[in-house]
Order: C-alpha cells, then sequence, then structure tokens
C-alpha cells in the first residue's frame, strides 16, 4: 500500500464580512474552540485559533491530499451556521481568505504572533496587518478585491 506523507501547515486568515466587528467577546473562545473542532472533524489539527471582533487567525496542520480551499469553505461555512444558531443572525465571513505556508522552525513564532492578537491589534488595523502579509509574503493583490 502507498503512503502519502508530508507535514503541511499553513497560516489561514478571515475577516467578518466588511470587518464589522461581529465577533462578540461572549462568544469569542466558544467559537475559537468550534473552529479547532471543524478541523478536527476534517482530519487536521488547529495548533492555535484566535482573533479579534473582526478576523480570525488559524495556525492549522493538515493533511497533504487535503485542499485548503476546500477546508476554508467548510470551515466558514459551518462556523457561520453555527454561530446564527446562537441568536448572531447577521453574522458572516468575508467571501475571501489569505493562506500562508509555515515552515516548521516558524511554528513557535507563528503561534506567539496569533497568541498575542489582541495586543498586536492596539497597534495595527486588520487592513494593515492583511497588507502587510500579503506584501512579506510576496502576494500579487489588487486592493478593489480584497476587501469585500
Amino acid at each position: 500500500m502507498a503512503q502519502t506523507c508530508g507535514n503541511v501547515v499553513v497560516h489561514l486568515i478571515f475577516s467578518t464580512k466588511l470587518r464589522q466587528p461581529l465577533i462578540a467577546p461572549d462568544i469569542r473562545s466558544d467559537l475559537f474552540a468550534y473552529l479547532g473542532g471543524i478541523v478536527r472533524e476534517l482530519r487536521g489539527k488547529a495548533l492555535i485559533v484566535n482573533g479579534t471582533c473582526d478576523h480570525v487567525h488559524m495556525l492549522i496542520r493538515i493533511r497533504p491530499a487535503q485542499s485548503i480551499a476546500e477546508l476554508a469553505c467548510v470551515v466558514k461555512a459551518n462556523s457561520s451556521g453555527w454561530i446564527r444558531k446562537k441568536g448572531h443572525n447577521v453574522f458572516a465571513w468575508q467571501a475571501g481568505y489569505g493562506v500562508f505556508s509555515v515552515s516548521e522552525s516558524n511554528v513557535p513564532a507563528v503561534t506567539k504572533y496569533i497568541a498575542a492578537q489582541e495586543e498586536h491589534h492596539k497597534r495595527q488595523s486588520f487592513q494593515e496587518e492583511f497588507v502587510a502579509f500579503l506584501k512579506k509574503n510576496k502576494v500579487a493583490y489588487d486592493e478593489r478585491y480584497i476587501w469585500d
């Protein structure tokens, strides 16, 4: 039997629709746990999930054969449904997302960065942070389309 091996770690970032502050403090920890549970159901591992009132960062280890696009779609669809069932009827995620590969040697630094989101965003907006990620990772983008 053939075996496919790999260690695929990605940093997934996505925002609420129009970056509205919809992730209230009273649901935040449950939401982050729920997001990790979705990843677990997809046979991946959420190393850390954190964010603020308007966006989420997830550091995820996935299977080599797993589609990042499919994972992002399932994570966002299932979690938005869960939040709406909790009574937050206007909740929605942005249509897109950002995803960046992370080497195993950088997992501790990215974990630390994600853990410090509240502190980090006292100095920098989500938009500034996201554009900085795109530039750092040499991702071409058109600003007209990244802020849905």
